[in-house]
C-alpha cells in the first residue's frame, strides 16, 4: 500500500488534542489516587498508566497508516482471534476478586473483553456493509449480527463481567437502530427481553450482581456492605463543592474511604479534588470528543467508514454515560471504566486504537477512491 501525502493535509489534529488532553489529565488524577496506596503500588500505578498511554498512541499511529477499508477486509479474522482469546481466558485465565478476565501474554496481563468491543464493531460494520439494503432489517436478516454479539456476550458473562456484556448488547442495539430495523422486529425484541429478564435474574446473574442492582434502588439499606461503594462515591463528589478541595487533598481519596478509586470510581477522585467546575471541564472534553467522532461518522464517504465511526462513538458515549451515572448513584454499579481516564492497559490501548480508526476514516474522506 502506498501512503498518500495528502493525508497529512486532512489530519484530525482536534481529535488528537482531545485524546491527549483527557489522557494527560487522567495521568495526574491516577497519580493522586495512588497516593493513598502502599509505596510500591503508588509508584507503579501512574508509571504503568503512562506506559499504556504511550503504547496506545503507538497503536493509534499504526492504525492511521493502514487504510480502514483494508482493515475491514480482515474484520472477521480479527473478531475470530478475539473469540479465541476469550476461550483461552475461560481455560487458563488469571482470576482476581472472583472474576476470570485476564490472560498473561508476553509478560503482560491482557483483558480480551476490551478487544472484543472493537472487533465486534468491525465485524458488524463489515456484515452490514456487505449486505447493505434499502429496506429495513427484520429478525431473519439480523440473525447473523445477533450471533456475532451473543458469542462473546456469553463468554464475558461467564467470567463474570456484566458491565462489558451489557456494553456489547447496547452497541449492537445502537448500530442496528442506525441501520434501520422494522417496527415488528423492535416489538418482538422488546417483548423477548421482558420475558427473558426474569430468567437471567434467577439463572445467570451472580449474587453480587443482584446485590448491586438492589443497592441501586436502596444504597442506604446496606451502608457498610453492598451500598458502601456508591455512598462513598456520592460523598466524594458532593464534598468537592464548586472549586474542589485541591489536587491531592481529597479526604475521601487520601484517607482510603473511596474504594477502587483508580478504576471504576476515578471520576469521584477528580470531582472531589477539582469540584464542579473541574468535572464540568472534563465532561465538556468528553462531549466534544464524542461529537467530533460522530461528525466523522456523518461525513464518512462509505457505509463501512460510517458504521465503524458510529460504533466507536457509541462505545465512548455509553461508557462515559454509564460510568459517570454510576459514580453519581444514578445507575447501578456495573464495573464500566471511564474511557481514556480509568487505570487499565487493555482499555487504554483498545480505545486509542479505535479512535485511530476514526481519525483514519476522517483523513481519507476527501481522497477516497472508488
Amino acid at each position: 500500500m502506498k501512503f498518500d501525502r495528502r493525508l497529512f493535509l486532512n489530519f484530525d489534529w482536534t481529535l488528537l488534542f482531545l485524546v491527549l488532553a483527557i489522557s494527560l489529565i487522567s495521568l495526574l488524577n491516577i497519580y493522586s489516587a495512588g497516593q493513598s496506596l502502599d509505596d510500591f503500588k503508588q509508584e507503579t500505578l501512574y508509571i504503568k498508566q503512562a506506559q499504556w498511554i504511550i503504547l496506545g498512541l503507538l497503536f493509534m499511529g499504526i492504525t492511521l497508516f493502514i487504510d480502514y477499508r483494508y482493515i475491514g477486509r480482515f474484520a472477521y479474522i480479527i473478531y475470530a482471534l478475539s473469540i479465541v482469546l476469550l476461550i483461552m481466558v475461560s481455560l487458563y485465565g488469571y482470576t482476581t476478586h472472583g472474576s476470570q478476565r485476564w490472560i498473561l501474554i508476553g509478560g503482560f496481563f491482557l483483558q480480551p473483553s476490551e478487544l472484543v468491543k472493537l472487533s465486534m464493531i468491525l465485524a458488524l460494520a463489515k456484515y452490514f456493509d456487505n449486505y447493505a439494503s434499502d429496506k429495513k432489517y427484520g429478525i431473519r436478516e439480523l440473525l447473523i449480527p445477533f450471533l456475532i454479539v451473543m458469542i462473546p456476550f456469553l463468554f464475558i458473562l461467564k467470567q463474570p463481567d456484566l458491565g462489558t456484556a451489557l456494553i456489547l448488547l447496547i452497541l449492537f442495539t445502537s448500530i442496528t437502530l442506525l441501520i434501520g430495523v422494522q417496527w415488528k422486529s423492535i416489538i418482538i425484541s422488546a417483548v423477548s427481553t421482558i420475558i427473558l429478564t426474569p430468567i437471567g435474574w434467577f439463572f445467570f446473574m451472580k449474587d453480587y450482581q443482584k446485590e448491586r442492582l438492589l443497592t441501586f434502588f436502596d444504597p442506604e439499606g446496606d451502608p457498610l456492605g453492598s451500598g458502601y461503594h456508591i455512598i462513598q462515591s456520592i460523598i466524594a463528589v458532593g464534598s468537592g463543592g464548586i472549586l474542589g478541595k485541591g489536587y491531592m487533598k481529597g479526604t475521601q481519596t487520601q484517607l482510603k474511604f473511596l474504594p477502587v478509586q483508580q478504576t471504576d470510581f476515578v471520576f469521584s477522585v477528580f470531582a472531589e479534588e477539582w469540584g464542579f467546575l473541574g468535572a464540568l471541564v472534563l465532561m465538556t472534553l468528553f462531549l466534544i470528543l464524542i461529537l467530533w467522532c460522530l461528525k466523522t461518522a456523518l461525513y464518512a464517504r462509505d457505509l463501512l467508514g460510517m458504521l465503524i465511526s458510529f460504533g466507536v462513538t457509541m462505545l465512548l458515549f455509553w461508557e462515559v454515560f454509564i460510568n459517570i451515572g454510576m459514580v453519581l448513584g444514578l445507575l447501578p454499579v456495573v464495573g464500566i471504566p471511564l474511557p481514556l481516564f480509568s487505570y487499565g492497559g487493555s482499555s487504554m490501548v483498545m480505545l486509542m486504537t479505535a479512535i485511530g480508526l476514526v481519525m483514519n476514516i476522517s483523513m481519507r474522506r476527501f481522497i477516497l477512491q472508488p
